[in-house]
């Protein structure tokens, strides 16, 4: 594959992600291996409940592993935190726990106020709204809880208008001085596991599948893309900030020892 821009997945969930991943971290790690991924995030939307299993299958493949998890903020941002350091994965860690505990079995609730304390050794990536009003108050608030540490991420997944959202986004980062990166908001390691993901969709909201409708993803992007694919639609310079990303997040689960 030589030729190709070097690339890191900072956005992907595993089937620790409840009625949301349709793939397993060994079926993640192994097509990340087989397309050449510089390094694979796991960000099971708040939990870390996967992190163990996507350890062996990053030992097992070689591929590296970068500790994160997904939060949406109640009346507030969706952010993907990554862990950088040993101190950067204790906050995420607090995070989490403070969201669970707030909320009853299999959910959470993430406060603004949670986000008011060091956070250290944690990077964010940005998920925008998408309305431009929102996005700008967001934006001041996540500039302001992770200075130098914060990134807008660009999901790309070939819909109808990529090129004015790739647009909204390089505006954005002009605006607010964030770097843009790409990533990819994966759900499953292969297209052809989209039924399943869609059969899940539709059991968490509690319809079918005829009447999913637009909860459901409108293709099957939303899996670890080959680099031709990524570099089809993404700057190249979005997809080298993955790999500048993926290289600051330098904490392994191998470091953490009982005391």
């Amino acid at each position: 594959m030589s030729g190709l821009p070097a690339y890191a997945e900072l956005h992907c969930l595993s089937n620790f992600s409840f009625q949301r991943g349709a793939s397993s971290a060994q079926e993640l790690f192994e097509r990340a291996k087989q397309q050449g991924y510089a390094a694979l995030a796991i960000t099971d939307e708040c939990s870390l409940a996967g992190i163990v299993r996507a350890l062996e299958a990053s030992e097992a493949t070689g591929v590296p592993l970068i500790v994160g998890s997904e939060i949406a903020i109640e009346d507030g941002p969706k952010l993907v935190l990554l862990a950088e350091s040993q101190d950067g994965y204790r906050a995420l860690c607090e995070l989490i726990t403070m969201a669970r505990r707030r909320a009853g079995k299999g959910a959470y609730r993430a406060l603004r106020a949670d986000f008011e304390r060091p956070l250290d050794g944690l990077l964010a990536l940005w998920v925008p709204r998408c309305d431009a009003g929102r996005d700008a108050a967001d934006a001041a608030w996540v500039g302001a809880m992770f200075p130098e540490r914060a990134w807008i991420a660009a999901h790309l997944h070939r819909g109808p208008d990529d090129a004015g959202r790739a647009e909204e986004l390089g505006a954005l980062s002009a605006r607010f001085c964030f770097p843009v990166v790409a990533c990819g908001d994966v759900h499953m390691h292969v297209r052809k596991r989209r039924a399943l993901q869609d059969t899940m969709t539709a059991i968490r909201l509690h319809t079918t599948l005829a009447e999913a409708g637009r909860a459901l993803f409108p293709n099957g992007e939303r899996h670890l893309r080959t680099r031709q694919a990524m570099q089809a639609i993404h700057p190249a310079a979005w997809l080298a900030e993955s790999v500048a990303v993926a290289r600051r997040c330098t904490f392994g689960l191998r470091q953490l020892a009982y005391t």
